[in-house]
């Protein structure tokens, strides 16, 4: 028994390997492919004049170009629709804390010492998403007395 698992992990890993392998082969065939073309290319440049080869030169540059800025607004038009869906969810996870804070006025007193360690540690969290402010707690009565007048 121990020698056919033997046996079958081996050509487990042997059938793998052939698979690994022919992979490798067709991808060493794309590269030999687009070396070939570019080779024709860099010859076909080298028989133009320098001014051409210069010209043929910005335009593979400028095409080049064009695809890194397509690709970086793909980029950033999926990072701003990310931004939104982050902007939503926090609309309505403010929109929680407010619910569950106006919920804490209602609770009756008996309850409310176990349900306000809940309501600061959702405060905390609620700080996280908070304002372009930065200032320590000790400054907050004279931050606010400066805002108001």
């Amino acid at each position: 028994p121990v020698l056919r698992l033997l046996e079958a992990q081996l050509q487990d890993q042997r059938r793998e390997h052939e698979e690994e392998m022919e992979a490798l082969k067709n991808q060493v065939d794309l590269m030999q492919e687009e070396l070939e073309k570019q080779q024709q290319a860099f010859l076909q440049t080298l028989q133009l004049s320098p001014e051409v080869q210069v010209e043929f030169g910005l335009q593979q540059e400028i095409t080049r170009l064009t695809n890194e800025n397509l690709d970086l607004k793909e980029l950033l038009e999926k990072l701003e629709k990310n931004e939104k869906k982050l902007k939503k969810q926090l609309k309505i996870y403010m929109k929680k804390v407010q619910d569950f804070e106006a919920s804490q006025t209602t609770v009756p007193v008996e309850r409310r010492p176990h349900e306000r360690n809940m309501q600061v540690a959702v405060q905390r969290k609620e700080k996280d998403f908070q304002g372009m402010l930065e200032y320590y707690k000790e400054d907050e009565p004279l931050l606010i007395r400066n805002l108001i007048t």
